[in-house]
């Protein structure tokens, strides 16, 4: 497996992009902690006036909760700058599903959003239109009965996200993915749609909110099969950094960096 070497590049990296998108948790953030010099990455490339999105698949905030965590941190953001899969998801039930009824693994403040958009949260199997698999820390087994009885029923499976875990301080832990895996295996149904990485879904909002060309990007994260995925299938250099999830390779074309680098700090040291 090859790599291209970031030290090769001098000063050349982060003159090279218009645009970056960066990957939070993991990337810019591990658990309530900072990675050294984020902010001064940050800084450095508004200064030069490029483009930023910062982009995650958690969703256990709101896009104005990740925004005051950033600003907190020491962050120069808005709140137009920052996508979460829960953002892209509330977009295409609120113009597909209007008014239908839902159940959801996932924790109180993602449940809220999505009722916002304009839809009804039911615990009842029977009347359940959707059930839709995210992060939920408060997973029980009574949640993935209801969930499996309404799938069975005929309701459409869906996803904020398909993470198989969630970088924290000090390891990882069960994401959706486990719990999509879980479903499947016991519905023998397979996820219709998610709308966090890597799909289009949430590669149209990027590219509509940089108002770039996707050779002009670099997107940063720490995860292969989302992150670099998703940039190596919609044609974006990709850097993976080694602060966040461990990452298995296997050969597959689609997990390949363009360049691999130790955290964003490095993109302060090459520029």
């Amino acid at each position: 497996m090859f790599f291209f070497n970031a030290k090769r590049m001098g000063n050349k990296l982060i003159n090279k992009y218009e645009g970056f998108i960066f990957d939070l948790d993991g990337t810019i953030y591990l658990g309530n902690k900072l990675i050294p010099n984020a902010e001064k990455v940050i800084e450095k490339i508004k200064q030069l006036n490029k483009k930023i999105i910062f982009i995650t698949n958690k969703t256990t905030g709101s896009i104005k909760d990740y925004c005051t965590f950033l600003k907190e941190k020491g962050l120069n953001v808005t709140e137009s700058e920052i996508v979460n899969s829960t953002l892209i998801t509330k977009k295409y039930l609120n113009e597909k599903h209007f008014g239908e009824k839902f159940f959801a693994i996932g924790e109180q403040i993602f449940i809220d959003e999505i009722e916002s958009a304009g839809l009804t949260y039911s615990r009842k199997p029977d009347e359940i239109n959707i059930v839709l698999i995210t992060l939920d820390r408060t997973l029980n087994y009574k949640k993935l009965e209801i969930a499996a009885k309404a799938l069975d029923n005929g309701a459409r499976f869906y996803a904020a996200n398909i993470d198989d875990t969630c970088p924290v301080e000090g390891g990882e832990i069960l994401d959706a993915g486990s719990t999509i895996s879980a479903l499947e295996k016991r519905t023998h149904l397979k996820l219709e749609k998610h709308f966090g990485k890597p799909s289009k879904f949430m590669m149209d909002e990027i590219i509509n909110k940089l108002n770039l060309l996707p050779e002009k990007c670099l997107l940063i994260g720490d995860r292969v099969e989302t992150d670099i995925v998703m940039g190596n299938t919609f044609g974006i250099d990709t850097a993976l950094v080694s602060t966040g999830v461990f990452n298995h390779f296997d050969g597959n074309p689609k997990f390949i960096p363009t360049y691999k680098i130790k955290s964003v700090n490095e993109l302060l040291t090459r520029g």
